[in-house]
């Protein structure tokens, strides 16, 4: 213990007797970096060094009877900015709208070295100013720094006491107030220069191992949402077709459990317990790979699984699920490119109020339409035969159609929606919120207003013949839209005006 605090830390602060005393790893002053990599090989520094102190000093206490506190703290980003900047005007991110002092907190630094580098190499070309890395004033809470360990965090969080020699996750800190423009205005403080700041990227990655049992590392840059097993099933065919093809440049396969195959052939073992929302990746070396997510039913799951995917800076996520049809004219099997939403989950609400338009993205829409018109071999006119492309509402009752409907079909109607589900529009709000483009595929399920209710016998033939087309298409956007340059895919739709110059 007197070895652990004399030779490798310093005491920070000295309290009276009744008070602990303050350990912290040693600080040095922010040092300036002119180049993106000197930049995050610094904060992977800062940041193991922090992860490694508090797992040493876990370990110490255990065999210590002292009073002593101690902390560690995330590592951060800054740039002053004195001139108001001259910037390519296409570019939707990369640069200070005005001049000041930017700054966020980094944690995780390995894990999002890609993003990190695209940030500041934006940054140090558009203002000709060297980013400054160092400590911030913001703890590590240990319950994240032990999810990184082989410290047990179960046995962890189940110590007495363990508040009053640890910091422990604060929710007053942990919030969207960035995303959603409510940060409280201090001129005396940094201006963000992120979305989120480092405890609220940590309990999103705590909670998508959670809910996905799949590490974040796995998760890929264009994300597939559906709310049906069958989708999984097809992926993990196609995902093994490609791993069989040298040329496809995917190589490999995860499943829930981190379960990874790196061949066509590879059995997948399957977890004792599935999770509430199983992740299936299909990788790519340059994390440009292919995330599914099967959230399951409800607006509540989308949100759940949005809120914590959103940290991880996807390119794009796309909603590829079964929907009600609402016109007489489709037929089960047709296809709903989403190009609005009525907004009827509710989830939202407190956070993008129903007032706040949700735009079809003109990258996206045209990707999805072309990956319809490739795997149906359908084209211009034809392609109406079984794509409608329109309004989808999105509910929370799953019921819906048990209730008196005549106020809810009377809303449908004025909004010329085409199909009705319950997540949808839960997928592409909090796209919007949070700044990643969003699209929406559904295929019809069943058409209750019309008497085609989903049946078993009827839906078996459905699935039979539909899922795999459905899945393919989703993943041919997908591979359309990598292709695509990254600031052209950030559609300046979603970009406020006082935003933060991150992406």
């Amino acid at each position: 213990m007197d070895n652990f605090e004399g030779n490798h830390y310093k005491l920070k602060m000295n309290f009276k007797d009744k008070h602990p005393q303050i350990v912290t790893p040693k600080i040095n002053p922010p040092t300036a970096c002119h180049d993106a990599k000197t930049a995050i090989d610094m904060l992977c520094q800062l940041y193991s060094e922090g992860i490694a102190f508090l797992n040493d000093a876990f370990d110490a206490h255990q065999e210590s009877e002292k009073h002593i506190r101690y902390r560690a703290f995330y590592p951060q980003i800054s740039m002053r900015v004195i001139h108001h900047p001259r910037v390519d005007s296409r570019l939707s991110f990369g640069h200070m709208t005005e001049p000041g002092l930017y700054a966020t907190t980094i944690t995780r630094p390995d894990l999002f070295s890609g993003y990190l580098r695209e940030q500041i190499d934006l940054l140090l070309k558009n203002h000709g100013v060297p980013v400054e890395v160092g400590l911030s004033d913001r703890p590590i809470p240990m319950h994240f720094a032990v999810s990184h360990s082989t410290h047990a965090t179960a046995t962890f969080s189940m110590k007495e006491g363990i508040r009053d020699i640890f910091d422990v996750p604060d929710l007053t800190h942990i919030n969207d107030k960035i995303a959603d423009g409510l940060g409280d205005v201090d001129l005396k403080a940094p201006r963000p220069l992120a979305l989120f700041s480092a405890d609220r990227v940590d309990y999103s990655l705590a909670r998508l191992a959670h809910y996905t049992a799949t590490d974040p590392e796995h998760f890929q840059n264009f994300v597939l949402f559906t709310n049906y097993q069958f989708y999984v099933e097809s992926f993990e065919s196609y995902a093994r077709a490609q791993l069989g093809d040298p040329e496809s440049g995917y190589v490999s396969y995860v499943a829930p459990g981190n379960i990874a195959i790196f061949d066509e052939k590879e059995p997948v073992q399957k977890t004792e317990k599935t999770p509430q929302m199983p992740a299936y990746h299909l990788k790519r070396e340059d994390g440009n790979g292919i995330t599914l997510v099967n959230i399951g039913v409800g607006p509540s799951n989308a949100k759940t699984a949005t809120d914590h995917i959103a940290v991880l800076r996807p390119h794009a996520w796309l909603m590829v699920g079964h929907c009600a049809g609402l016109r007489s004219s489709q037929a089960l099997g047709d296809f709903v490119l989403a190009h609005a939403y009525v907004r009827d989950d509710k989830v939202l609400d407190a956070d993008l109020p129903v007032w706040v338009p949700v735009p079809a993205l003109a990258e996206i829409q045209i990707a999805l339409e072309e990956a319809v018109a490739d795997v149906t071999e359908l084209r211009g006119y034809d392609l109406k035969r079984i794509m409608r492309t329109g309004t989808v509402a999105s509910v929370d009752n799953r019921n819906w159609e048990l209730r008196d409907n005549s106020g809810p079909i009377r809303r449908l109607s004025q909004s010329r929606a085409i199909a009705l589900d319950m997540e949808s529009a839960t997928v592409a709000a909090n796209g919007f919120r949070f700044r990643v483009p969003y699209g929406t595929l559904l295929c019809v399920s069943d058409k209750p207003l019309h008497g085609e209710l989903k049946l078993p016998g009827m839906a078996s033939d459905f699935y039979k013949t539909q899922v795999s087309r459905h899945l393919m298409i989703g993943i041919k956007a997908m591979e359309k839209l990598r292709k695509m340059p990254s600031e052209r895919l950030q559609s300046r739709k979603l970009r406020s005006f006082d935003q933060p110059p991150f992406l």
